[in-house]
C-alpha cells in the first residue's frame, strides 16, 4: 500500500490539490461576456429606476384633504384603535346582526 502511495507521488503529474498543465489557469471568453453583460444590466437597471423615482412625488399628503374627510365622516372607528363604537355610545341599542352580501 505504502510503495503504491511513493509511485503516485514519485510520477510528478497533477494532482486534485496541485492541478498543473496546459488548460490550467485559462478562462474561457464566455466567462467574460457572461460578466459584461451582467454589468450591463445592472447599470441599465440602476438608470431605469432613478428615472421612476424622479416620477414620484415629494410627499403623498394630499393638498386639498376636504373631500378625504368628509368620506371619513361616515366610517365606523369602533375597528380602529382609539375610536368609539356605537356600542360603547349606547349600550341598550340593537344591533342586527351582519347580512350576507348579494351577487
Amino acid at each position: 500500500m505504502t510503495t503504491l502511495a511513493w509511485e503516485f507521488l514519485a510520477q510528478g503529474t497533477s494532482t486534485p490539490s496541485n492541478p498543473s498543465g496546459p488548460e490550467f489557469g485559462k478562462a474561457s471568453p464566455f466567462g467574460l461576456v457572461l460578466i459584461i453583460a451582467l454589468l450591463i444590466g445592472t447599470v441599465l437597471l440602476v438608470r431605469s429606476m432613478n428615472k421612476q423615482l424622479k416620477k414620484l412625488p415629494d410627499t403623498f399628503e394630499p393638498e386639498h384633504p376636504e373631500a378625504d374627510q368628509a368620506a371619513d365622516e361616515g366610517t365606523d372607528r369602533g375597528a380602529a384603535p382609539g375610536g368609539s363604537s356605537q356600542r360603547e355610545q349606547d349600550p341598550s341599542a340593537k344591533h342586527d346582526p351582519p347580512t350576507k352580501p348579494t351577487s
